[in-house]
């Protein structure tokens, strides 16, 4: 089995927690300068002209951490480096907490509203970034990853030669994993049951679907209590399909509480933190690939509807 070639370390630190790009020069092409490359890569891209403009200020650098000008000669299997300009984030004022931690192994307990990993317009504000540029811990990744609106327990390696033993963990769903629900309550639905369908999510479209064929997703629905037409719902997916907690209540007709994509799309602000969705990723348990403990951790958060359904829905502040 051929060994992959080890990538060049960075000469350029993380800033906020994000990495800088890394361009490798294609030993096929034969551009004669460094400039010209960049010009070609980036050709017609809305990023063009900062990525020209970071050239001519010296903050594109080669492996020794010196800047490279555009005039420079191309090193075909060069490598080089840059920190891309971001736009400016609106701050999630929820901060993600460590509930456990070793050489290892890092387990967070994520709030709502905050990514776990920089995607789209979310970069420095995700759970990734911020743990990165705080815990100063510039090489943590996540083993996998909850949607912006759960919240709850997110399992990131610490050091890179764990990351694919922790991954893969979920890759062969060797993780209990059981999250909370709120949403309606409907005395005939007849709880505890297993929800099973064929889920697909087109790339570019917001909402996954439930599509006729050999069922994919596989879901375990429990009513832990209710109160004034109210459900508080334990959820145990044996599958890990996009949306698919959420599709699967939908499904059900008690769509999640807060949930501004099922049964319809919304588009609430940003910055619109009163109504979250009232989906918690409440426990994991599983056996450490690396230092083979037994761990189950609980998130420490709760569903605010469940004691303030009034204050939720008016969208008062907690």
């Amino acid at each position: 089995m051929r060994r992959r070639t080890p990538l060049p370390p960075s000469p350029l630190p993380q800033r906020s927690g994000i990495d800088p790009v890394r361009l490798r020069m294609p030993t096929e092409a034969g551009y004669p300068t460094v400039g010209a490359f960049l010009a070609a890569h980036y050709a017609g891209g809305a990023g063009a002209p900062a990525v020209a403009e970071l050239l001519r200020t010296g903050g594109v650098v080669g492996p020794d951490g010196r800047s490279l000008h555009a005039a420079d000669p191309y090193v075909p299997g060069g490598h080089l480096w840059f920190h891309r300009e971001l736009p400016p984030e609106v701050p999630v004022p929820f901060a993600p907490a460590v509930v456990y931690r070793d050489a290892h192994l890092l387990v967070a307990d994520k709030p709502h509203f905050l990514a776990t990993t920089p995607r789209g317009s979310h970069i420095t504000q995700t759970a990734l970034a911020r743990l990165r540029h705080e815990l100063e811990l510039p090489d943590l990744s996540p083993a996998h990853r909850l949607d912006r609106l759960t919240a709850g327990l997110v399992i990131f390696s610490i050091r890179p030669e764990d990351r694919g033993a922790y991954q893969l963990l979920f890759q062969r769903k060797a993780v209990f994993k059981e999250y909370e629900a709120l949403a309606g309550y409907d005395p005939a639905a007849g709880f505890p049951r297993t929800v099973r369908s064929r889920i697909e999510k087109t790339r570019g479209v917001i909402a996954a679907a439930e599509v006729p064929g050999e069922p994919n997703a596989q879901t375990t629905v429990e009513l832990l209590e209710h109160r004034s037409g109210l459900g508080r719902y334990r959820l145990t997916p044996h599958t890990g399909r996009t949306h698919q907690l959420r599709v699967h209540m939908n499904s059900l007709g008690l769509p999640i509480l807060g949930d501004p994509v099922y049964p319809e799309v919304t588009d609430p602000a940003p910055d619109d933190y009163r109504r979250p969705l009232q989906l918690l990723a409440r426990r994991l348990g599983f056996t450490d690939p690396v230092t083979g403990l037994t761990h189950r951790f609980e998130s420490g958060r709760t569903l605010r509807a469940w004691t303030d359904y009034e204050g939720w829905a008016e969208g008062r502040e907690a």
